[in-house]
């Protein structure tokens, strides 16, 4: 009888926090004044790691709990926190690093309206906020994450997707979110439910501080770095070279790589030839004359025969005199605060291979640490790609691994996509991805 009790306390509570949450689309200004929770309550079923499965559920967390937050007790009150959508399960888990410290229920875009998959941040918060969009409808405790109208918020919640895109819930779980997160916390929306993992990998980040060895510059590292051929020697010092403005910053780096946009030979070709001043003209991808003429310079200056044509071996000629690496077919973009910080190329193995979406995120650390813990999450699940295999993949040259290191923080994050973030990203975002 004693064990039946608190079972019976919970459904108790889940009942009123439903209840709760459809009489706040009756009456929403009452809600809109009520302040944000600011104590959470732990959530019966909540292991004290992902791996301890709960009754009832292989997430740790058991299905039908009432919406809460565990105490904070177990998770590291200093790691990362992110949110995980599923749309499939309707149901929302947020984590403090690998630590599940809540889940809920949702309600998620309809048919013709439906919620899109991909990796977001918190752009904007409020309380109390309308919507613009669709009759001035409320949407208390606001947490946008587009511009175009895409945002976690409280609403009803039927047990079944109803919004016109966005993702409802409940009253109390609302609220406390609200309470917890911060500008720039990322949400993860994805089909299935997916769970993140811890991952170590030499392609990650790590910091770097002035004065100490330069780790891992073995002869095909510095042969594929223009800047350190002939001027540095394995396990030298080098000093920081941080972007401007940016080394002091402690807020987290939001950073992307994605596949160089791929263009024609002849395209490559004039932009070399031109940033080496042999005016190739518009670098336009056509074979003109003043291209040719241009070809026709460089090949005599590097006593080739001049026959203005461009082949794979001229190519090769062109990138090794221009100071370019070939191999270097990604780019890597830095944004802090929702501004552009730093781009440089990378390394990508086999760029026409598919990458999915991945979503990686750098735990607490010292300065200086050798080695960094870091949580994974597959936001597009497709066949053989894991966040290993991906990382497997890719490298940075010498010089861009220690300009990121001498800025990375704890709470870091590096996006690696075959998709475009152009859409969504710009003045006042993060890195945007959508995956449908």
């Amino acid at each position: 009888m004693a064990s039946a009790l608190p079972l019976a306390l919970a459904g108790l509570v889940s009942l009123m926090a439903i209840t709760a949450a459809g009489a706040s689309d009756r009456h929403p200004s009452r809600s809109g004044d009520r302040p944000a929770a600011a104590t959470l309550e732990p959530v019966a079923g909540v292991s004290a790691r992902p791996g301890k499965a709960a009754p009832g559920g292989a997430s740790g967390i058991a299905p039908g709990i009432a919406p809460g937050i565990t105490s904070g007790a177990e998770a590291g009150a200093g790691d990362p926190l992110h949110i995980v959508v599923s749309l499939q399960a309707q149901s929302m888990t947020v984590y403090r690093g690998l630590e599940p410290v809540a889940q809920s229920p949702i309600s998620s875009g309809k048919p013709g309206h439906g919620t899109p998959t991909g990796v977001y941040s918190i752009l904007e918060k409020r309380r109390k906020h309308f919507s613009n969009i669709y009759d001035n409808a409320p949407m208390p405790y606001m947490q946008r994450l587009t511009w175009s109208g895409i945002a976690l918020h409280q609403g009803k919640l039927p047990g079944y997707p109803a919004s016109h895109g966005c993702v409802r819930m409940p009253m109390e779980f609302a609220q406390s979110l609200f309470g917890m997160t911060e500008r720039g916390a990322h949400v993860v929306i994805t089909d299935a439910p997916v769970e993140p993992v811890a991952i170590r990998h030499a392609a990650l980040p790590r910091p770097y501080e002035p004065g100490t060895a330069v780790a891992s510059l073995d002869l095909p590292q510095v042969a594929s770095d223009v800047g350190l051929r002939g001027s540095i020697v394995t396990g030298s010092l080098e000093p920081a070279r941080a972007p401007a403005a940016a080394a002091m910053d402690d807020r987290p780096l939001r950073m992307i790589i994605t596949p160089r946009a791929a263009g024609n030979e002849v395209q490559r070709a004039q932009a070399l030839l031109n940033r080496m001043g042999f005016e190739a003209g518009f670098e336009d991808g056509v074979m003109g004359r003043r291209t040719r003429d241009a070809i026709r310079r460089f090949q005599e200056g590097a006593g080739l025969p001049a026959t203005g044509n461009l082949s794979p071996s001229l190519l090769k000629a062109l990138y090794r005199d221009a100071g370019e690496d070939e191999s270097l077919t990604a780019v890597l973009r830095i944004r802090r605060n929702f501004k552009d910080i730093y781009e440089a190329p990378v390394a990508l193995k086999d760029p026409h291979l598919p990458l999915g979406t991945m979503i990686f995120t750098a735990l607490g650390f010292e300065p200086g640490a050798s080695e960094l813990n870091w949580v994974a999450v597959n936001a597009e699940a497709r066949p053989g790609l894991t966040p290993a295999a991906v990382l497997d993949r890719i490298s940075l040259p010498p010089s861009v691994a220690r300009d990121v290191g001498a800025i990375l923080t704890p709470g870091s994050s590096l996006i690696v996509t075959d998709r475009s973030f152009a859409r969504n990203t710009g003045l006042g975002t993060d890195f945007v991805v959508t995956t449908r």
